[in-house]
């Protein structure tokens, strides 16, 4: 099967060395020309966190999608505000028998793939692992106890859960234990809830997983989201008692990725970009209000974030 992975920054550059290390004939097709040099003329420098080393070569990279030949199965791992023009620009890499699979953090990625294939051949999916860019050619996968990858088709066929099958095989050969099924929308909003519940908090209060779970009042922002994330997953379809989620899913995270700044973090933290608040937080309250549940953490962390984001050149730092 003949892999691209769209996208390779910290997420997509660590499930592309999972799917290495299990065998996978894999492209990866970024725009970040140094990362795909590095990596096309040295190899890749993988680490589990926190020094197990792994250096794996294979690998073929492209700037674009353009001359890489069609492919068995595309994913897509760029941010969701990139999704739409992504999938653009990954049309040269695509025929009638392609399978898009999404492992993108957010809500609606599946309407942005239904917009353009047929749903028999669309996976969704997400990664329970925390990742990180140290720079062109070298990235870190924080893993959490257990299944690491979920992905399920938006409608089941027999090409796509051949497909399914082989990508899951690949990944838990590499070391990254995947599980896929017909219905993996639980497991989608469980991301989404984790997501949207350490991400945001985390930036906002510009704290590591575990400092904000040992402060009384960022333990009540957590449950916050938990409890209207939780309401309006319910209102979806999709059943998760908040107390339970915040003592099994939630507690497990913190214990394992504690030590840890999520994504958002690093984006308003480190690298000043914009974020991912509107297929969180800001999808949740919108969510909200299409069911009248009211969400009013939700809707102050989207504010407070987009208030950040819009302002990065103006913001006082001590120095």
């Amino acid at each position: 099967m003949k892999i691209a992975m769209i996208g390779c920054g910290a997420a997509g550059s660590c499930f592309a060395g999972y799917l290495r290390k299990g065998g996978a004939d894999i492209t990866l097709v970024d725009r970040y020309e140094a990362h795909m040099d590095k990596i096309r003329d040295e190899g890749l420098e993988f680490i589990i966190y926190p020094d197990t080393h792994y250096h794996l070569d294979g690998f073929k990279t492209a700037y674009s999608a353009e001359g890489i030949g069609t492919m068995d199965l595309v994913i897509f791992v760029t941010k969701a505000t990139q999704l739409e023009s992504a999938v653009e620009t990954a049309m040269p890499c695509i025929g009638p028998d392609t399978v898009l699979c999404s492992l993108i953090n957010g809500l609606g990625n599946d309407d942005i793939l239904l917009r353009h294939f047929p749903a028999n051949r669309i996976l969704c999916g997400s990664g329970a692992l925390g990742t990180e860019l140290r720079g062109p050619g070298c990235c870190v996968s924080t893993e959490v106890k257990g299944t690491l990858v979920h992905f399920g088709p938006l409608q089941p066929d027999k090409l796509i859960m051949e497909r399914a099958a082989e990508l899951a095989e690949l990944f838990t050969k590499g070391g990254c234990l995947a599980e896929y099924s017909e219905n993996d929308r639980p497991n989608v909003w469980k991301k989404v809830i984790i997501n949207s519940t350490v991400n945001t908090v985390c930036a906002l209060l510009r704290l590591k997983i575990y400092e904000v779970a040992q402060d009384p009042y960022g333990m009540e922002l957590f449950r916050g989201v938990v409890r209207e994330a939780c309401a309006i997953a319910e209102a979806k379809g999709v059943h998760f008692d908040p107390v339970e989620f915040e003592n099994t899913h939630l507690k497990n995270f913190i214990q394992n990725m504690g030590d840890y700044y999520p994504s958002m973090a690093q984006d308003m933290l480190m690298n000043k970009r914009q974020t991912e608040i509107d297929v969180l937080n800001g999808m949740l309250s919108q969510y909200g209000r299409q069911y009248g549940i009211p969400t009013p953490v939700n809707d102050v962390l989207t504010t407070m974030v987009k208030a950040i984001q819009g302002n990065y050149d103006r913001q006082y730092f001590k120095k």
